[in-house]
C-alpha cells in the first residue's frame, strides 16, 4: 500500500510508504492563518497570533520544534498549507529519516 495524494500520485520522496510529521517555525510565522483554514484539525492560531501544530489529542503544542503526525486523510490539506504559507514556515517531513517532502527545505 502506498501513501498517495488525492491525485493518485505517491508522496514525493517517500518510496511509496511513509509516516509524515509536520512542524512550524514560529520565528517565520506571519500569523495569516492559512494553515488553520486548510487543516484546523492539525493547525491552530494561539493568542500570540502565531500558528502551532496540534497533537492527535487536539492539544496545542507550543514547544519550539514540536511535531505532530500528519493524518493521511488530511495530507492534501497539510501539503497545501505548506505550499501556500506566506511565511514559508511549515515543514512536512518523513518520520523515518526526517527528510522534508513539503515546505521551504523540501528537496
Amino acid at each position: 500500500m502506498s501513501v498517495q495524494q488525492e491525485t493518485g500520485e505517491d508522496v514525493p520522496g517517500t518510496g511509496g510508504e511513509a509516516a509524515l510529521e509536520v512542524w512550524i517555525d514560529q520565528d517565520l510565522c506571519t500569523g495569516d492563518g492559512i494553515c488553520a483554514q486548510y487543516a484546523p484539525e492539525v493547525f491552530e492560531l494561539d493568542i500570540d497570533g502565531l500558528a502551532y501544530v496540534k497533537s492527535s489529542a487536539d492539544e496545542l503544542l507550543q514547544e519550539p520544534g514540536a511535531t505532530a503526525p500528519v493524518p493521511l486523510p488530511l495530507l492534501t490539506e497539510v501539503r497545501d498549507s505548506a505550499v501556500e504559507c506566506p511565511g514559508d514556515c511549515i515543514h512536512v517531513r518523513r518520520v523515518a529519516d526526517r527528510v522534508e517532502v513539503y515546505g521551504p527545505d523540501a528537496e
